[in-house]
């Protein structure tokens, strides 16, 4: 059974850190890209970071820069993201998804809530 689990986020206050885990299961992580997508309430899904297969290739969203990072372990089947300088507009429900380049087959994780407040 194909599964991706997020989990790590919370409340966190303006300036502070969290990191998102992302656990896959039931098919071979090294053969997807990997991302973390975030939707704020009344706003469209967004994608905020990508990494490649190998994880030599990452890319972001201009807003996060500096900031996040992405990061994967293919053999522990795991993919992170640290989000650093934390800001009340990071808030929204990530989500990590998986997508092969080759078959096109896509996977979404449930979500998991990050709220930035003091």
């Amino acid at each position: 059974q194909v599964q991706l689990v997020e989990s790590g986020g919370g409340l966190v206050q303006p300036g502070g850190s969290l990191r998102l885990s992302c656990a896959a299961s039931g098919f071979t992580l090294s053969n997807y890209v990997m991302s973390w997508y975030r939707q704020a309430p009344g706003k469209e899904r967004e994608l905020v970071a990508t990494i490649t297969e190998t994880g030599v290739n990452t890319n972001y969203v201009d807003s996060v820069k500096g900031r996040f990072t992405i990061s994967r372990v293919n053999n522990l089947n795991t993919m992170w993201l640290q989000m650093n300088s934390l800001t009340p507009e990071d808030t929204a429900v990530y989500y990590c998804n998986a997508k092969s380049r080759r078959s096109r087959v896509e996977y979404w994780g449930q979500g998991t809530q990050v709220t930035v407040s003091s």
